[in-house]
């Protein structure tokens, strides 16, 4: 009885206390008030239907659109943007970065670090964002760098687009995404890397558990790689079924690196959702693609840099050799796969060259046989398709997050204008405008 007395004595006193506290606390500070931002544009892309609209008004509460027209009324007490003279469109999407990466090929790579490479990624997140490209989809980086730098830039430690990450690419033992560069006593091999189906389905599993958007696969051989073949498969069609099963299950999408025929079409048949390069792919590839409505991310300018910066590259011979093999049949496989009606998605392999050059790939687009809109269209609605946020980017609609660019001119009459972008915004805030000097 006694017990159950001071028991009772001492909930009392706690209660009380607890009373007094929250009289003499001080109330919560009122939460801060959305804030509100309009950007008048002289102009407007209007990506979906292919015109340009005039005198447009983007009303923006917090980071999304919430009405876009010609007679919105400005709010009391918004940040008015006003680009009376430019041509506003959708931030642009880029499908195949590899922001934790530079133009460093060969042996050289084996003396940089993962959390160096996170820092470098920092660098070019920036360039990135300041170019235009507002969200990217990261295809492969050493272990989980790119992991880590889309957590900074998603908690506002450092600044760079919106990223969909892989985290480490997987691969066969000794394809293009293990590491061939040192030998046998070295026993070095990459996270990604795991041969079977078991083994393959275990993978796909541990890299989405340490933070993979997406998965990437290496299902050919590659460019910069030493040692392999760029038309030879390497997972087996078994087990790219095995990976593109447990990935979508899990929600994952999957991207695979595929530059010969056979592997190309594997790939699609397996089900992944994109086929990045497909430089040496043939007819009945390219058919497959169609059949199946897998994208193709076709990376085009890669070719043109290297030609044209082939002393600033610094190729190993290796690599120079197989460069030379895939430029001579990119362009033209690309070509076909446009005029057959394969969906094609944006992507630059960003880090084959300097980051922030992304844009110059519209033209390579154009050049051959793409209209100015449907090159912006592969980095805008086909983008965001491919990535699964169709509901989040690649229009000014609204509900959808306010990320947009603004250039000088009329990008449907001259595409190459996107590569001198001079406004950028990111989930309504702006990250660089050119047009206040």
């Amino acid at each position: 009885m006694k017990l159950s007395r001071c028991l009772f004595s001492v909930v009392l006193l706690l209660g009380l206390a607890g009373t007094l506290w929250a009289q003499a606390a001080p109330a919560p500070a009122p939460t801060a008030m959305t804030k509100t931002v309009v950007v008048h544009a002289g102009h407007l892309l209007d990506v979906k239907i292919g015109k340009t609209l005039a005198n447009q008004t983007i009303l923006i509460q917090g980071d999304k659109i919430a009405s876009v027209g010609s007679d919105a009324q400005v709010p009391a007490g918004a940040q008015v943007i006003d680009l009376p003279n430019a041509t506003v469109l959708p931030g642009l999407i880029d499908a195949h970065t590899h922001l934790t990466m530079n133009p460093n090929f060969g042996y050289s790579m084996l003396g940089i670090s993962v959390p160096r490479q996170a820092l470098i990624g920092a660098h070019n997140a920036r360039v990135t964002l300041e170019a235009g490209f507002t969200t990217v989809r990261n295809v492969g980086a050493f272990s989980y760098a790119d992991v880590a730098l889309r957590d900074a830039v998603n908690a506002g430690d450092v600044p760079g687009p919106r990223m969909l990450v892989s985290g480490p690419p997987l691969s066969i033992t000794g394809g293009h995404c293990d590491n061939d560069l040192l030998p046998y006593e070295y026993h070095e091999t990459y996270p990604g890397v795991a041969d079977g189906v078991e083994a393959v389905q275990h993978k796909t599993r541990e890299v989405i558990k340490y933070g993979a958007d997406l998965i990437k696969i290496c299902a050919t051989g590659g460019v910069l790689s030493k040692g392999d073949d760029p038309n030879a498969a390497q997972f087996t069609l078994e087990e790219m079924k095995a990976i593109v099963a447990d990935a979508h299950r899990l929600g994952r999408k999957v991207a695979a690196h595929a530059h010969g025929a056979q592997g190309v079409i594997w790939a699609s048949d397996a089900g992944v959702d994109s086929v990045e390069h497909g430089h040496l792919m043939n007819d009945e590839a390219i058919a497959t693609l169609k059949k199946n409505g897998t994208y193709l991310v076709p990376t085009l300018y890669l070719i043109d840099w290297q030609r044209e910066n082939a002393a600033q590259a610094n190729l190993p011979d290796f690599t120079r050799r197989k460069m030379e093999m895939v430029s001579e049949m990119g362009k033209r496989n690309a070509k076909k796969a446009f005029e057959a009606g394969v969906k094609i998605g944006f992507g630059t392999d960003a880090a084959v060259y300097p980051h922030g050059l992304n844009a110059h790939e519209f033209a390579v687009y154009v050049k051959l046989g793409m209209t100015p809109l449907q090159a912006i269209q592969t980095a805008t609605i086909n983008d965001a398709d491919l990535l699964g946020w169709s509901d989040k980017v690649g229009t000014i609609e609204p509900g959808k997050w306010a990320d947009m660019v603004a250039v000088d001119g009329d990008p449907l009459a001259d595409v190459t204008t996107l590569e001198r972008v001079k406004f950028v915004m990111k989930g309504g805030e702006v990250v660089k405008n050119l047009y206040t000097k």
